[in-house]
Parts: C-alpha cells; sequence; structure tokens
C-alpha cells in the first residue's frame, strides 16, 4: 500500500463504501466580516471552497434529499458522511451551529459528519455542544481545519488571518473531546520549497492529526493572488515538482494518517489555472505508479519522533 487512501479507512471502519454529502451553511468567515480581516485569504474566491455545493438558502434536508437522489441511484450508497464545507462552518453562534448539525444527522444512514472550519474557530464550548451530538447519535465527528502550511510566514502573505499556534491549540482541543481531525494543506504555494513539505509532514505526524487532504493551488479569476500571478509577482512550480512534493511528503508522514486525497478537484471556470490543465486522478494515478516502481510508500522517512536521537541506546527503545 503506497499511502493509507480515504476510501480504504472508510471500509474499514463503516464495513463498506460511505459518500460524502456536501452542505451548504449560510455562514462567511472572519477574515472577511471584520473580526480578523476583511479581504480573506489572498487565493479564495467570492463563492469560498464549496463550488459544487448546492444554494446555502436550501435546508439542510433538501441539501442531503438533492443528493442522496443523485448517489444512491449511481452507487447504490446506503451509507453517508454530511460534509459541511463552505468557509467556516463553526462561525456562527453555538446554537445555529447545534440546530445545523442535529438536521445534518437526524437520518439513521448518516455514520459520521464532517466539519470545514478554521483554526481560530474552534472552542471548547461549542466542541462540548457537538460532543454530546456525537454521543447521542453514536456517529463521528471530523472536524477539518484549514492551514495551508506550517510556515508561518506564508500564512501571513497569503493573510490567512492566524499562525501556526492557532492550529496547534484546535488541534489539542478537539482532541480532547475524542473527535477527529483533518489538516487541508497547499504544498505548492509560492514561498514554500521542499523544507515546507517535510515540515508540513512532520507537523501532522507530531501532532498526531487523524487525516489529511492535500491541495494545489488553483489561481481564481478575481483575487488578490490572480492579481498577483497576472503581474508576475508570483510563480507556480510545475506539476512534475508538485509530483515530486507529495512524494516526499508521504515519505515523511506517519503511516497511521489518512490521506482524502492528494490533490483536490479544481474548477476551471473562473479560474487562472488549475492542476496544469490536467485531471486530478492522472495526477494521482502518476504519484502512486512512480511510488510502486521505486519502492516508496507513506512512513518510509517516519523516523523522528520519540526521542529519535535516542535509538543508538536499543535497550530504551
Amino acid at each position: 500500500m503506497v499511502y493509507y487512501a480515504f476510501s480504504d479507512y472508510l471500509k474499514q471502519r463503516y464495513g463498506e463504501k460511505v459518500y460524502k454529502l456536501p452542505l451548504a451553511l449560510p455562514v462567511t468567515c472572519p477574515n472577511r466580516d471584520g473580526t480578523c480581516g476583511t479581504n480573506g485569504c489572498t487565493f479564495c474566491g467570492a463563492i469560498g471552497a464549496g463550488y459544487e455545493n448546492l444554494p446555502a438558502s436550501m435546508s439542510i434536508a433538501q441539501q442531503l434529499a438533492s443528493n442522496k437522489a443523485h448517489i444512491i441511484p449511481k452507487y447504490k450508497a446506503k451509507k453517508f458522511i454530511p460534509y459541511m464545507q463552505n468557509f467556516s462552518n463553526t462561525y456562527l453562534p453555538a446554537e445555529q451551529l447545534e440546530k445545523y448539525t442535529n438536521e445534518a444527522v437526524q437520518d439513521d444512514d448518516v455514520v459520521a459528519l464532517y466539519i470545514a472550519t478554521r483554526p481560530d474557530c474552534i472552542s471548547e464550548y461549542y466542541l462540548a455542544r457537538l460532543s454530546e451530538i456525537k454521543k447521542r447519535r453514536n456517529i463521528d465527528i471530523c472536524i477539518e481545519l484549514g492551514l495551508q502550511t506550517v510556515n508561518y510566514h506564508s500564512l501571513q502573505k497569503i493573510n490567512r488571518g492566524h499562525t501556526l499556534a492557532e492550529f496547534i491549540d484546535a488541534v489539542m482541543r478537539i482532541k480532547q473531546y475524542d473527535m477527529q481531525t483533518c489538516a487541508h494543506i497547499i504544498l505548492n504555494l509560492p514561498w514554500d520549497d521542499m523544507t515546507d513539505v517535510i515540515e508540513n509532514a512532520k507537523m501532522m505526524s507530531a501532532l498526531q492529526i487523524d487525516q489529511v487532504k492535500l491541495h494545489a493551488l488553483y489561481i481564481v479569476k478575481n483575487t488578490q493572488m490572480s492579481e498577483d500571478y497576472l503581474n508576475g509577482k508570483i510563480n507556480l512550480i510545475s506539476l512534475e515538482e508538485y509530483k515530486e512534493r507529495v512524494e516526499c511528503f508521504l515519505q515523511y508522514l506517519s503511516p497511521s494518517i489518512v490521506l482524502q486525497r492528494l490533490i483536490g478537484r479544481a474548477p476551471e471556470k473562473n479560474t487562472l489555472f488549475s492542476n496544469w490543465h490536467t485531471g486530478w486522478w492522472k495526477i494521482r494515478d502518476e504519484i502512486i505508479s512512480y511510488m510502486e516502481k521505486n519502492n516508496l510508500y507513506q512512513g518510509k522517512l517516519c523516523n523522528y519522533l520519540n526521542g529519535s536521537a535516542l535509538k543508538k541506546f536499543n535497550s530504551y527503545n
């Protein structure tokens, strides 16, 4: 096994294929409304990340029913994970979050709930309320945290509005409530190099993150990053280098961490650049093929934790 794929994890955990159902809540982001910024991240478009979502004006029940109507006949699906995807889904009053969560998990075919948000939108009060729902419904809850990179200089350049410290704090608090964590990472930010790629993997391993979702940066029109891209202020790495970064990242990553994906499905509409005009599946398959041929695999270089300098004293390890 080259890497611990999300599909394998789901089958092991729930006994069969499970399908994510994207949900859009009527929420925004503290980096947009003035709480910690007004312009948002430099790469983020007006609609956020949920370009495949149904309108947030639809109720949770309507969105779930519409998505199931498409997926069940096509894939014979029986189990589902509602996924609160767009913007910062814990950035609203706790009562509203609890209401939306209860609506999302009310059906018996729901085995888990995934919630995408920012590290600075996590508090123990909110986690306690989510934990009660988790226990009452006997489901898993995974909080997907948008980190993008452990390089705090790069975080500042993309106007992220938080640093690495907030991410570490959020992960530690989430773990106290027996919920899973997933980190979103962009491996080809213009200011990051292979050292940052390795440190990303090491940080995820040291924090015992449950899942990771890798992205390749795409340039959305009418964003600050699109202006910088058109003006030649930033340069993007080649597809070959991106694949090398993924291969390196996986080798340094703990083998127990689930990979939701190696590269995202980027929308070509309204973008200046997305996935080197190559299908995401083709890029993924080429990464897997190269690693198989060269005996590379997730965790091969994960030998740096638990006092690695003491390993020569074998009797203590």
